[in-house]
């Protein structure tokens, strides 16, 4: 079973009295892809750099693969490869020399540097440009370039920091499916940063809804959607055959566990505490209503966020 690789405990970051990072706890396992989400000005850059030794936290613990990032920061640089939203290369050199030279920073002979850098371009799709000077690529060219970059020390974990603003949308897609594709096949950790909600739910194991510096929620998509349900945020869709009576319709209002009901010409939309639509079903049926489509709501990531960034629940946790 996997082991942990990032974790963090009570984590905290003060500017000048301002909490950027409230008491952040957050384990992620070996091979995980892990999304952090939340608007701009969250916390998750901050929280990054905290990850990375480049800031030093106000109180709490972190902890990268076992190393503490403040006191053991080239031991954490060795295993963690950081891609940040704009990748700064050296223009004027090819696509090929500019890994070489991060490369050799790294340790690498130039020999094994030059062959590793050759594969790594050939993995992320820039082959044929490799020999291009890196003032002529695009946004989304340059990322796959710092993906490829990053990879050349052999990392162990990967974070990525809001990766794919300023990319079309081929390109991002693209992008992610390369993201997934390297985690699964080399078995490295990665946390994505990103406010993008359905890129995250994309390729993510697991999120984390990170909203004014405090970790709102956490778990599998599927657990966190399973969560707003059990918190009564039902929403049930009707449609029938026939025109809906007032009378029908004040019926459905006074089952228990109704929230809310709205009428538009043959369709109900009803909010409940539970899952009712066996009941309502079966009134319809016995009043003489013919059914042509009922359907319960199923969550997804932009549901589950707006409902934790409008004030949901403290501290969520799918279990």
């Amino acid at each position: 079973m996997p082991g942990t690789i990032i974790e963090t405990k009570e984590l905290t970051k003060l500017y000048n009295g301002y909490r950027a990072v409230d008491k952040l706890s957050l384990s992620i396992k070996e091979g995980e892809i892990f999304g952090l989400l939340g608007p701009n000005g969250a916390g998750k850059t901050t929280t990054i750099l905290m990850l990375l030794g480049l800031t030093e936290a106000s109180s709490g613990e972190v902890r990268i693969a076992g190393y503490d990032p403040a006191r053991e920061p080239m031991k954490v640089k060795r295993i963690v490869g950081y891609l940040p939203d704009q990748v700064g290369f050296y223009e004027n050199r090819t696509a090929l020399e500019n890994i070489v030279f991060t490369a050799r920073l790294n340790g690498i002979d130039e020999k094994t540097a030059i062959k590793t850098g050759e594969d790594l371009l050939k993995t992320v799709g820039l082959a044929e440009v490799g020999n291009k000077k890196v003032a002529t690529f695009s946004k989304g060219m340059r990322q796959r370039l710092g993906l490829a970059d990053v990879l050349i020390k052999d990392p162990q974990i990967i974070i990525l920091d809001e990766p794919t603003i300023g990319i079309d949308p081929k390109g991002v897609n693209d992008f992610l499916a390369l993201i997934k594709g390297l985690s699964r096949e080399r078995g490295i950790t990665v946390l994505l940063s990103s406010h993008l909600l359905n890129q995250v739910q994309k390729i993510c194991d697991r999120v984390g809804i990170f909203i004014k510096g405090r970790l709102r929620a956490l778990g599998e998509i599927g657990e966190l959607a399973n969560e707003l349900l059990k918190r009564g945020n039902i929403e049930i869709r009707v449609s029938v055959k026939e025109e809906l009576s007032d009378q029908v319709v004040g019926q459905i209002k006074s089952l228990s566990g109704i929230s809310e009901v709205k009428v538009k010409d043959r369709e109900l939309l009803i909010q409940a505490k539970e899952d009712l639509s066996s009941p309502i079903a079966k009134l319809l049926i016995d009043a003489g209503f013919s059914l042509l489509h009922l359907s319960t709501k199923e969550y997804g990531l932009e549901d589950i966020y707006q409902f934790y960034f409008e004030g949901g629940i403290e501290d969520g946790k799918a279990s």
